[in-house]
């Protein structure tokens, strides 16, 4: 591995070195940690490429002016205008030369007003380093080592981690077309032990773009309540609407329990990953424990120049109505693409959000392969094993905000190609041994199933 390649593609599996915590070595075995499921690194491994090439100087993203990448989930229509403004504004030297406050309160209150609900005694906002940092904090401040998680399956994939992080066991709970593409309430119930601690929500749901019925938040707040149970509301994708609907509330606007939380970013939806904000809303005395645990970890800056753009996207609702467009009219081309594509349809019809799942069960092709041959093409896609046990050789994810004409019409020339030669199983062997070296069960289990081995 050269010294310049992006983290991205960093191989290399030499030990520690050091005494490693529990933690570290059950994060480093599963399956949802970093580099133990298939992604584009994987692809530029197996296709013998330059990776220093690809991601020149360290770099994390794919040059959108050669590659359609339709995997990673940041609005691609964004940052909004009106943040670039407003961080530029901010670059001064008040803004770099001190430890900024958590939140600025204008930020604070935007925030609050994203998830539906007024700060009041009983209702509280701080900030984060995107929605990941909101639930793993929300998670530190209640799961004690043994404790379980219940979470979906697919979802996040970085939730799983986070639960390992705080010393938790992930409980999968399957969703799909027998659920309708969202978490039951119950097969959550059945999931719910005497070591269950909390419940994690994606909402919508990562990556099928599905929302949770009130009726099935409303079960969900009943078992909450009935076991003493943290439910973790993220409403990261949320802001997109992609279908007319009532507005969306958050677990905490809902007002169906007091043991809900809810975290959200401007990472995805409004194209802003790189400024690392995000926020975690709940009880008021939750939420400052987790503020501790925050200024334990990072002090409580988080960065002044960020929030100032932060705070200009939360109010800039031209910008979301102009992406849900752009997305929009993505997903009506992908599925006239799909129509000509035997075996590959949409798993459901995204409601919120700016990706799809979509099921190639029936090309021949596993997720993988056909992720392997669309990046040889410069298609990168995102397949289901990052994201859960369910679906994990049957879906791929696409990010559905390209604003370009290009990146659309270039999967529509190349997806058939790539179908056909990823079911013909010339990627096959390579993508099973590379499933077998990352050493996970999981990852042995889904190389049998690719290999066609029981």
């Amino acid at each position: 591995m050269s010294a310049s390649a992006s983290v991205l593609t960093w191989t290399d599996a030499e030990p520690i070195g050091l005494p490693a915590s529990q933690r570290l070595e059950q994060i480093a075995s599963s399956h949802h940690g970093m580099w133990n499921y298939v992604t584009y690194r994987d692809a530029i491994t197996l296709l013998g490429l330059d990776p220093t090439e690809i991601y020149p100087s360290g770099s994390t993203r794919l040059d959108p002016a050669r590659w359609a990448d339709l995997g990673w989930l940041t609005c691609f229509c964004g940052p909004p205008a009106s943040a670039l403004a407003a961080m530029r504004a901010a670059v001064t030297e008040e803004s770099l030369n001190q430890y900024t406050p958590d939140l600025i309160e204008p930020l604070r209150e935007a925030a609050a007003a994203q998830f539906g609900r007024r700060r009041d005694q009983h209702f509280e906002v701080i900030g984060t380093e995107g929605a990941q940092a909101g639930m793993a904090l929300a998670l530190m401040a209640s799961v004690d080592p043994g404790d379980e998680v219940i979470i979906s399956d697919p979802g996040y994939f970085h939730i799983p981690s986070a639960v390992l992080a705080a010393g938790g066991v992930p409980v999968p709970v399957a969703i799909g077309p027998h659920t309708d593409y969202r978490l039951d309430p119950d097969d959550v119930q059945a999931a719910i032990t005497h070591r269950t601690r909390a419940i994690c929500i994606v909402d919508p749901v990562n990556p099928y773009g599905t929302v949770q019925t009130t009726a099935e938040l409303e079960a969900l707040a009943e078992l909450a309540d009935r076991h003493r149970l943290l439910l973790i509301h993220d409403v990261t994708h949320a802001p997109l609407a992609l279908v007319p609907s009532k507005p969306f509330l958050s677990l905490p606007a809902l007002g169906l329990t007091k043991n809900a939380v809810a975290a959200m970013s401007v990472s995805h939806c409004y194209g802003m990953a790189g400024a690392r904000i995000g926020f975690l809303g709940g009880p008021r005395g939750f939420v400052r424990g987790c503020l501790q645990l925050k200024a334990a970890l990072t002090r409580l800056n988080t960065n002044l120049i960020s929030q100032q753009g932060a705070l200009a996207a939360l109010r800039d609702a031209a910008y979301l109505r102009a992406a849900a467009r752009t997305i929009g009219c993505n997903l009506a081309h992908l599925e006239r693409t799909l129509d000509e594509i035997p075996g590959a349809r949409l798993a459901v019809r995204p409601r919120r959000g700016l990706a799809c799942a979509v099921d190639v069960s029936a090309t021949g092709a596993s997720a993988q392969e056909l992720m392997v041959s669309l990046f040889a093409r410069r298609v990168a896609v995102y397949p289901g094993d990052g994201l859960g046990e369910t679906g994990a050789a049957s879906t791929i994810r696409l990010n559905l905000s390209r604003p370009d004409v290009w990146a659309m019409e270039h999967l529509r020339a190349v997806l058939p190609e790539a179908v056909e030669e990823a079911a013909s199983g010339r990627w096959r062997d390579a993508v099973v041994s590379l499933l077998e070296r990352k050493g996970t069960e999981r990852a042995a289990r889904l190389a049998r199933q690719i290999g066609g081995r029981t």
